[in-house]
C-alpha cells in the first residue's frame, strides 16, 4: 500500500485530500509513522522526529494513528491476496509476499502481469486506496520492484536482468545489511551492490563471517532462495514506552520496568507462547541505548519470573542521568513451559513478598489518584467522535479547555467545523467509518434522533448553533441557526444585527457563514475584524491556532507538553522509535510504471518496502 496510514486518513477525511498529512506521535518526542506524498515533498519521512517534521512542513495536518481503521483495511487487502494463492506471507499491516505458482497462475509474464493489474484494481475498489505491485523471480527482487513501482504502479523485473538492475544500488538495498554491516563494508571500500559482487564470496566471508558473507554474496548476484512462508513464528515479544519527561527517580524507573514486564507477559500468554530469555532496553537522556539479557533455565510465561529477571537486569544499568525510553522483551520463544523443580523465583516467600510490594504500590497509586483532581477528557487530533447534534466527525485540535471538530464522513464533501468545551456531554469517542461504499446500514442508529450526519443533499437539520461570546445580539439567524434546507445543513438567514457578515450590538460576536454551506467562523466580539478561530491558509490547514497572534503554534493538550506519545500497535511492539533524519528525494510522479518488456517472471511482489508505519504493499513471489 502507498503511504498507508496517511492515505487511509485522507480517504476518511475529505478536507485533507490533496494536502500534507503526517501520522505519528504528536508530542515533543513523537516520531513520524507515515507521511503523505504531499508532505514528503517538504522532506518529511517516516522515523523522523515529529518536531523536525513540523519545522519542515508546518502546515501539514498532524494526526494520531487510528490502528483500528488500519487493521480493518489491512484485513480487506489480505483477503484479496488469499484469493490469489494459499501461500501469503504478511510482513506488516500493508505488505506481504504471495506465491503465485501455489495459486495456479500460468507460468508466463502476461498472465502474471494481468494478475498484478487486477489486484491493484481490486484494492482500489475495495478500500479506496492505491497499492503498488512488484513482479520478480525472488522475494528480494519482488520487494525492490514494488519500491520502484511506488506510488500506484506495477513493475516487472525480468529474469537475467537482476545484476544490471542491482549493480548501481547501495549495499543497504540488500536484505540483512544494516548500519553496522554497511559501515564494515564501507571501510573495505565496498559501497554498491556491484562492488559487493566483485569483492567475491571469500572476502565477504572474511569481513562478515561465513553465514552472513555467503548469503550477502548470493543476494548481490540476484539469487534469493527464501520460500514464501504462510505462517512465520515470532522471534520475540516485547513492549516499550517513551516518556515525555526523562525519568530520574530510580523507584519510578523500577515501577515502569515492572509494569512493562507485566504487559509483556500478558502478550506472551495471549499468543500462547513462552520464552527463555528476558531482555530489557534502556535509552538514556543522551540517546545512548543499552540492552541487558538473562537466559533462564527453561521457557516460561510466569509473571513473577519475568519480573524478577527484569529487576535483576535493571540493577546492571546506571540510570542516574535520566531515562528516555524503557522496554522489556522475551526471546527464545516456545509453545510450552518447562517445569522447574528448583523454581527460579527463589522461594514462595520471595514471591509473596513481591506480591505484597505490588499491593502496597497499587494502594499508594490509588491514594494519590484519589487526591488528584479529575483530569479533563483528552481529544487527540485525528480521532473519531460523535456529537449528539452534529453526528460523526473527527478532532482537528484541542487546547485551553476547547476541542475543535470537523463533521464529515468518507462519502461526503469537506464538512463544517464546530468548537466545543472539552467536557461537553454531547461529544463522545466514535468508531472509524468505512472508506468506500457509502454509509453502512444502520450507521445512524447510534445517533440521537436519526441525525443526517452531514450526508450530501440532506436537509439542513437543526443547523449548528456555533459558539457565541457573552453579550451577543441576535437578529434573525444571528446565532447561526439553520434557516432552510441545505446540502450539509448550515445556512444563516440574512438580516438584523448579528446577521450574516454584520457585527451585532456592543459586545455582539457574530457567527458568519464563510461562503458555503456549513462552517461558521467565530468573530471577535464588538466588530467584524480579528478572527479568534480561523483556518490557516496553507495546505493541510484546519488546525486550531493560538488566539493571541497570527500563525501561532498548535494548541497542545492542557495536561502536558505536546499531548500523548505514539504507541506502536501490538503486532510490532509498543512504544516509539526515536530517530533523527535527513531529507529524502521527492517521490516519482504518480502512475509511473516500468517500461521493461514483459517476460516470464518467477515471482511477484505487490506493494513496496515497508517504512516504519508507512505505506508499502502486498508482495508476491512465484516459486
Amino acid at each position: 500500500m502507498d503511504a498507508f496510514f496517511a492515505a487511509a486518513e485522507q480517504a476518511a477525511k475529505p478536507s485533507l485530500r490533496g494536502k500534507p498529512v503526517v501520522v505519528g506521535g504528536i508530542g515533543p518526542r513523537g516520531v513520524v509513522s507515515t507521511a503523505s506524498y504531499e508532505a514528503r515533498v517538504f522532506g518529511v519521512r517516516s522515523a523522523m522526529p515529529t518536531a523536525q517534521a513540523r519545522r519542515r512542513c508546518p502546515n501539514a495536518a498532524y494526526l494520531t494513528p487510528r490502528f483500528t481503521l488500519y487493521r480493518q483495511v489491512s484485513d480487506v487487502v489480505m483477503e484479496l491476496l488469499h484469493e490469489l494463492s494459499p501461500l501469503v506471507e504478511p510482513l506488516s499491516l500493508d505488505e506481504a509476499f504471495v506465491d503465485l505458482e501455489a495459486g495456479g497462475v500460468a507460468a508466463d509474464t502476461a498472465a502474471v502481469r494481468a494478475v498484478g493489474e487486477r489486484l491493484r484494481r481490486d484494492i482500489r475498489r475495495r478500500t479506496g486506496l492505491t497499492g503498488s505491485v512488484g513482479l520478480a523471480g525472488a522475494k528480494m527482487l519482488a520487494k525492490i520492484a514494488s519500491e520502484q513501482a511506488k506510488p500506484d504502479g506495477l513493475v516487472v523485473i525480468e529474469p537475467g536482468t537482476e545484476r544490471e538492475l542491482l549493480g548501481p544500488m547501495t549495499v543497504r538495498t540488500l536484505p540483512g545489511v544494516g548500519p553496522a554491516t554497511a559501515e564494515t563494508l564501507r571501510r573495505a571500500g565496498i559501497h554498491t551492490v556491484a562492488e559487493t559482487a566483485e569483492a567475491g564470496e571469500a572476502e565477504l566471508v572474511r569481513l562478515l563471517g561465513r553465514a552472513h558473507g555467503a548469503g550477502l554474496y548470493a543476494m548481490a548476484l540476484g539469487r534469493d532462495d527464501r520460500p514464501v512462508v504462510a505462517e512465520r513464528d515470532a522471534k520475540s515479544i516485547s513492549v516499550e514506552d517513551t516518556f515525555e519527561v526523562d525519568l530520574t527517580d530510580r523507584t519510578r524507573v523500577r515501577a515502569e520496568v515492572m509494569r512493562l514486564a507485566d504487559r509483556c507477559v500478558q502478550r506472551l500468554r495471549a499468543a500462547g507462547r513462552s520464552g527463555r530469555t528476558v531482555v530489557i532496553k534502556v535509552r538514556n537522556y543522551d540517546f545512548s541505548t543499552l540492552t541487558r539479557s538473562e537466559t533462564l533455565r527453561g521457557p516460561t510465561d510466569d509473571q513473577g519470573v519475568v519480573r524478577e529477571a527484569a529487576a535483576r537486569l535493571l540493577d546492571l544499568v546506571d540510570t542516574t542521568g535520566g531515562v528516555r525510553l524503557l522496554g522489556v522483551g522475551v526471546t527464545g520463544l516456545a509453545d510450552f513451559t518447562q517445569e522447574d523443580l528448583f523454581a527460579q523465583v527463589a522461594t514462595e516467600k520471595a514471591a509473596e513478598e513481591e506480591a505484597e510490594r505490588a499491593r502496597r504500590a497499587a494502594d499508594e497509586a490509588a491514594r494519590l489518584a484519589a487526591d488528584e483532581p479529575e483530569r479533563p477528557r483528552r481529544w487527540l487530533p485525528g480521532l473519531d467522535v460523535i456529537h449528539d447534534e452534529h453526528g460523526a466527525g473527527w478532532v482537528q485540535g484541542s487546547g485551553v479547555g476547547r476541542v475543535t471538530v470537523r463533521f464529515e464522513q468518507p462519502w461526503s464533501g469537506p464538512g463544517r467545523v464546530r468548537t466545543f468545551p472539552v467536557e461537553d456531554p454531547a461529544l463522545r469517542p466514535g468508531e472509524p467509518l468505512p472508506l468506500v461504499g457509502g454509509p453502512p446500514d444502520g450507521w445512524r442508529d447510534g445517533l440521537p434522533g436519526g441525525l443526517p450526519g452531514g450526508l450530501p443533499g440532506g436537509a439542513g437539520g437543526s443547523g449548528g448553533r456555533g459558539e457565541r461570546e457573552a453579550g451577543e445580539v441576535d437578529g434573525p439567524g444571528g446565532s447561526g441557526e439553520a434557516g432552510g434546507p441545505g446540502g450539509s445543513g448550515e445556512a444563516d438567514e440574512p438580516g438584523g444585527s448579528g446577521g450574516a457578515g454584520r457585527p451585532g450590538g456592543p459586545g455582539g460576536g457574530v457567527l458568519e457563514e464563510p461562503g458555503g454551506p456549513g462552517g461558521g467562523v467565530l468573530r471577535e466580539p464588538g466588530g467584524p475584524g480579528g478572527d479568534v478561530l480561523k483556518e490557516p491558509d496553507g495546505p493541510g490547514g484546519d488546525m486550531l491556532r493560538e488566539p493571541d497572534g497570527p500563525g501561532g503554534d498548535m494548541l497542545r493538550e492542557p495536561d502536558g507538553p505536546g499531548g500523548d506519545m505514539l504507541e506502536e500497535p501490538d503486532e510490532s511492539g509498543d512504544g516509539v522509535a526515536e530517530a533523527s533524519g535527513g531529507r529524502e528525494a521527492p517521490p516519482s510522479p504518480p502512475g509511473v510504471q516500468s517500461s521493461a518488456p514483459a517476460t516470464r517472471p518467477n515471482s511477484v511482489s505487490a506493494g513496496a518496502a515497508s517504512e516504519p508505519g508507512a505505506g508499502s504493499g502486498a508482495g508476491m513471489s512465484r516459486r
